[in-house]
């Protein structure tokens, strides 16, 4: 297992594949936060800057922008349910800034989408602890190799992080090889 220190590899192609996982896994909760505030799109310009990556796009500061962007709608929403369907989207956008630095903290960057669009999902049912399994099922289900691939060369997921950390502890729980 690496250490902190060291560099792992990860090309493009991976992290193409991560960031598009991202945005799918956010937009599963992007109408929670559109209920709560229709006329802000940055959460859903994140995801679409996301795919953009995704596709063949170029990493760039608007990409960046993007992701701060989603992350100021978070702080901004009226609803617990809204802001963390918001930091879902500042997640996928932020994806593509995934590091080759063997870091826990870069385990946020891979599955901090999926943990925030469960707990979007969650509240928004009234803390229904099993749309929040149902959500964390679906995101190991779609999550494409590269995921798994990349989590392997990780250190675990750090402690911490509320029901959110749960979640990121649980995905990389279950997709780490």
């Amino acid at each position: 297992m690496a250490t902190r220190t060291e560099e792992i590899e990860l090309s493009n192609d991976e992290l193409r594949e991560i960031t598009a996982y991202a945005a799918a896994c956010a937009c599963r909760a992007l109408s929670i936060f559109e209920a709560d505030l229709p006329a802000d799109t940055r959460p859903r310009d994140a995801i679409d800057a996301a795919r953009a990556f995704a596709g063949s796009g170029r990493r760039t500061a608007a990409l960046r922008q993007s992701a701060w962007a989603a992350y100021k709608a978070a702080q901004e929403a009226g609803s617990p349910a809204a802001a963390d369907a918001a930091r879902a989207a500042s997640h996928a956008a932020a994806a593509a800034y995934l590091h080759p630095r063997a870091s826990a903290h870069q385990v946020k960057h891979i599955l901090g989408a999926a943990a925030h669009a469960a707990r979007a999902e969650e509240l928004a049912a009234g803390d229904d602890r099993a749309v929040a399994e149902a959500t964390l099922e679906w995101a190991g289900r779609h999550a494409p190799a590269a995921v798994g691939a990349v989590l392997g060369r990780l250190p675990a997921a750090p402690p911490g992080g509320g029901r959110v950390g749960e979640f990121i502890r649980d995905l990389d729980t279950a997709l780490r090889p």
